[in-house]
């Protein structure tokens, strides 16, 4: 039976961001509801060690980071609800007394004054059976979460963007070595970015391959190395590794945001510089959904802060 919610803050999207802004948003005595979505926790929950986030001394487990956030949330009084967004309204809340209007997979109703997307970003895989089931364990999507624990070791870079191209270049930070793969002969990234690569001599690229499979080994399993093909030769190689990393881009979770609210070209949410102020007034962004550029924990869990704080003064100023 379908039912109809009330509230003055909804909060769409279960990773730091969306708990973060539902810690707030209870703390200013707003009752604020939070749908979970199809993958409470977000990208953390297939992170094992976490050893960026602050006010930890040793590494966590991101499953474990995500129950105390949504326990913490809970605790100063906000609503969490499994349920996931179906369709919504958001271009004429004054035709509905001033609510955005939700509808949910449950069949359920939810009528909020003012609104948070928190929804984040899915990074883009290959399509290998061995990815997710060596996600962890030496495969990674994101340089800059996990290059620290790749100290002294050989990895592989897999993409041909600028995305790529920074993961290899500040992996170097970290590895001996980083090999970058990319299945044609020249890179899409910014000649700048270009340059800087292949000048550097800790970075190798071979061109015109692909990876057709992970290889592992050991207990627990982890990456060994990669099976290779040329696609212009079709000739197969091994490369032996120590961790991969995928680096060919994100997808944004606004697919049910399309012709409502203002995207950028690869369907990120556009916010006001240094806001989470979105082209509607009372609908606020944070996290991934709107960050292609950082796309961390901790600036996540920020932009959450922020997008609480400005619910409440957008609900103050409607009284």
């Amino acid at each position: 039976m379908t039912e109809t919610f009330f509230t003055d803050l909804l909060i769409i999207g279960a990773g730091p961001a969306g708990y973060t802004a539902a810690i707030y948003g209870a703390r200013a005595n707003l009752k604020p509801t939070l749908l979970t979505g199809l993958q409470p926790g977000g990208q953390l929950t297939i992170t094992n060690d976490v050893e960026n986030y602050p006010g930890f001394a040793e590494a966590i487990q991101g499953p474990w980071l995500m129950e105390q956030m949504a326990s913490q949330a809970k605790n100063v009084g906000a609503n969490i609800v499994m349920d996931s967004i179906a369709e919504c309204s958001l271009l004429n809340p004054s035709k509905d007394d001033g609510y955005f209007t939700f509808h949910t997979d449950l069949g359920n109703i939810y009528k909020a004054r003012t609104a948070i997307i928190a929804t984040g970003a899915q990074a883009r895989w290959l399509g290998l059976e061995a990815e997710e089931r060596l996600q962890g364990y030496g495969v990674s999507a994101c340089a800059t979460c996990d290059g620290f624990f790749y100290r002294g070791k050989k990895v592989a870079v897999i993409g041909g963007g600028n995305t790529a191209v920074e993961e290899a270049l500040y992996l170097t930070n970290h590895a001996s070595h980083v090999t970058l793969i990319h299945r044609r002969d020249s890179l899409r990234a910014e000649k700048i970015q270009q340059d800087r690569l292949l000048a550097n001599p800790k970075i190798s690229v071979i061109w015109d391959t692909v990876v057709e499979d992970i290889l592992s080994g050991g207990n627990p399993a982890a990456v060994t190395s990669l099976a290779l093909k040329n696609v212009k030769t079709n000739e197969t190689s091994t490369l032996e590794i120590d961790g991969v990393f995928i680096a060919i881009g994100h997808t944004p979770n606004t697919s049910f945001f399309k012709n409502q609210i203002q995207l950028d070209d690869e369907g990120y949410i556009i916010t006001t510089p240094g806001t989470p102020n979105t082209s509607i007034p009372g609908i606020f962004a944070a996290g991934d959904v709107q960050d292609k550029h950082y796309r961390q924990a901790i600036t996540a869990a920020g932009s959450g802060c922020m997008a609480a704080l400005e619910a409440e003064r957008y609900i103050a100023s409607m009284k």
